[in-house]
């Protein structure tokens, strides 16, 4: 008779969780929010020689340099290119904007006392590592760095950096601006701090992103989301056997966190793998963490790895 009973009452709490889900959900859609979002990159490109005082004027922050140098720029071929191909690709920013207000919704859901910047698209010679750099009361945007992984200008790149390079992934990105803001770097060094941090940045896209895919909130293609799912238990035993978890060794960094072409266990199968596993593995920690335990999630953010760790009972899918 125990497991029908049981069955019975983990179909009522998964019922009971939806419910509480749809409600949050509701709440957070009747948020009113106004979003400013203002595209400098179409201004600039139009602006010409004659506009450029009104747009300095307009936008200070944004013309650092003598007049003479952004002239140049507006005369550039190749930037004249830029802004074609930029405005070619984001001449609607329609569906953009409706991801964004979403996400800035759940922002002032879960954290109200966080202002709502107002957004600027620029373009910024494709440097990727800024292609979303996020102030208190602004939110620069490159649009440059989300034309698609198989654009020209991409060519010279590695391909796991090129994959990113895509407008599917912008409002995931604006979302890990944000998580940097708000999850506070560990004290801790080892090994599995640094998991549970990416974890806990990760468990925060599932709160401010819960309609999109796992794929797009770590970076990942379909391909390699399935790979981490499917070798999740051997993944995780490697890091146990290999005693990693308690290490402060840095290395470990570069092989299984930091952006790279794939995970480097040192094993025929490398190749196959995607990188970052190490966040996760820190992810899926979170997650069962958060599934045991009645914890709310600003509490979660600055809670200790090893509280977390120990009390989600983490057991991978194998």
């Amino acid at each position: 008779m125990r497991k029908p009973i049981f069955i019975v009452l983990s179909i009522l709490l998964i019922f009971i969780g939806c419910n509480d889900s749809d409600k949050v959900e509701e709440e957070i859609s009747k948020i009113p929010l106004d979003l400013k979002i203002e595209r400098f990159d179409r201004l600039f490109a139009e602006a010409g020689e004659e506009g450029l005082p009104k747009l300095r004027k307009m936008y200070p922050y944004l013309f650092p340099a003598p007049d003479s140098v952004w002239i140049a720029k507006m005369n550039d071929s190749l930037q004249i290119e830029l802004f074609q191909q930029v405005g070619n690709t984001f001449n609607s920013f329609e569906d953009e904007e409706e991801g964004l207000l979403e996400l800035f919704k759940h922002i002032k859901y879960y954290f109200p006392e966080q202002k709502t910047p107002k957004i600027i698209t620029v373009t910024n010679d494709v440097d990727y590592d800024n292609r979303i750099i996020l102030a208190d009361t602004l939110l620069f945007m490159g649009l440059d760095n989300y034309l698609g992984s198989q654009h020209k200008y991409y060519g010279g790149f590695q391909r796991y950096v090129a994959k990113i390079l895509d407008r599917k992934f912008m409002v995931s990105d604006v979302a890990s601006a944000f998580a940097k803001k708000v999850v506070p770097r560990p004290r801790d060094r080892s090994y599995l701090a640094r998991m549970i941090y990416f974890g806990k940045e990760l468990y925060l896209k599932d709160k401010l992103m819960p309609n999109a895919k796992d794929e797009i909130k770590i970076g990942y293609s379909k391909e390699e989301m399935d790979w981490a799912m499917a070798n999740e238990e051997p993944i995780w035993r490697n890091f146990v056997e290999n005693e990693y978890l308690y290490s402060t060794e840095t290395r470990l960094n570069q092989r299984f966190l930091d952006p790279a072409p794939f995970s480097k266990f040192g094993l025929e199968l490398d190749n196959e793998s995607p990188g970052r596993l190490g966040r996760y593995i820190g992810w899926q920690i979170v997650r069962a963490f958060m599934e045991k335990n009645e914890v709310n999630l600003k509490q979660l953010l600055t809670m200790p790895a090893e509280e977390i760790f120990k009390k989600s009972n983490y057991k991978p899918r194998s």
